[in-house]
C-alpha cells in the first residue's frame, strides 16, 4: 500500500497529461477544472510520501491544542515512519 502511494505520487508529479482526465473522472469535474486543482495542489504530493517533521510537528501541536491536551506528544507516538522508510528504499526514493 505504501509502495502504491509512492508509485502515484511519482505518477501524478511526473505525468500531468496522465493524471488530468483521472481526476476530472474521480472528482466529477471538467478538463478546465481538474487543471485548475491539479495546478494548484500537485506541489503538495511528494513523490516518495515523506511528511517533514515540521509539518508532523505542526499537525500534532493542533490536535494538542483541539483536545486540550497539555503534555509533549512525541513522533514516535503518532507515526510509525520505519515502514514508510523501508519502502522508500525499496523503490530508491532514499
Amino acid at each position: 500500500m505504501i509502495k502504491a502511494g509512492i508509485k502515484s505520487n511519482r505518477y501524478i508529479r511526473r505525468d500531468r497529461d496522465g493524471t488530468l482526465p483521472v481526476m476530472a473522472d474521480w472528482l466529477k469535474i471538467d478538463k478546465e477544472m481538474a487543471l485548475a486543482t491539479y495546478e494548484s495542489s500537485v506541489k503538495t504530493f511528494s513523490e516518495d510520501l515523506a511528511i517533514p517533521e515540521s509539518g508532523l510537528r505542526l499537525l500534532i501541536d493542533e490536535a494538542k491544542r483541539v483536545g486540550k491536551v497539555n503534555r509533549e506528544v512525541t513522533i514516535a507516538e503518532v507515526a510509525e515512519l520505519s515502514i514508510l522508510g523501508q519502502a522508500q528504499k525499496e523503490l530508491g526514493t532514499k
